[in-house]
């Protein structure tokens, strides 16, 4: 009995540490994730689908890209609220604070990080350090299991809504944006503004950084 009661304390505090630790965990993530999206408009070479089209309408109206990005993620939000007809409303809207910090620091990584690399295998060593970043950034924000990224949150509601898997949701949801992309760019007559190469090996390679990580660091909340 004795036992049991210093025992007690011990086991009280444990869910405590877990949810510090995964607060930590998540705050990393959210970091990571923002630097390895800021680095992929540094390579010159294309930008991830999913931040194509704010990436897009800043530099063809030279507006603030954590500004643009800020306006495409919430109305991924919305979108999202309207899909879930009143489910998970309160998880949904709080990613609109989220991502107020979020694209914080995007403009903060932009602002520390240099203009883009003028040698071609410069580009692609960004590219690389961008994508490894983003899939890492992106797993551990997302098995942290709080506020999802709204990238990541549209893909999840989507798929629920039509019944299939992430991976197939993301990977259309991924076309979407670029030809989203396409079209502005085609209709203010600068093709190809923000797709490029690194657009492509993003597609391929994100996930498969994130399947590694998930692979290699087994952390559960």
């Amino acid at each position: 009995m004795e036992r049991e009661k210093k025992e007690t304390p011990e086991k009280a505090g444990a869910p405590v540490r877990k949810n510090v630790l995964r607060g930590i965990y998540y705050a990393a993530g959210i970091l990571i994730l923002a630097m390895g999206l800021t680095l992929n408009t540094k390579a010159g070479l294309g930008v991830s689908p999913i931040i194509s089209v704010p990436y897009s309408i800043s530099q063809l109206y030279a507006l603030d890209f954590g500004n643009s990005t800020l306006c495409a993620y919430v109305v991924l939000v919305l979108v999202e609220v309207c899909l879930h007809k009143g489910r998970q409303r309160l998880l949904d809207l709080l990613q609109i604070p989220f991502s107020i910090v979020f694209t914080r620091f995007l403009n903060l990584f932009a602002d520390c990080f240099p203009q883009e690399p003028v040698e071609f295998w410069q580009q692609l060593l960004v590219l690389a350090l961008a994508i490894l970043l983003t899939g890492v950034g992106a797993a551990m924000t997302v098995n942290a299991r709080l506020i999802p990224n709204p990238g990541d949150g549209i893909v999840n509601a989507i798929a629920e809504k039509i019944g299939r898997s992430m991976g197939f949701t993301k990977n259309i949801f991924d076309l979407f944006c670029v030809c989203i992309t396409f079209c502005i760019g085609a209709v203010t007559g600068h093709w190809l503004v923000g797709i490029g190469i690194g657009t492509v090996l993003a597609v391929l390679a994100v996930g498969r950084v994130i399947a590694l990580f998930n692979h290699l660091v087994k952390i559960k909340f």
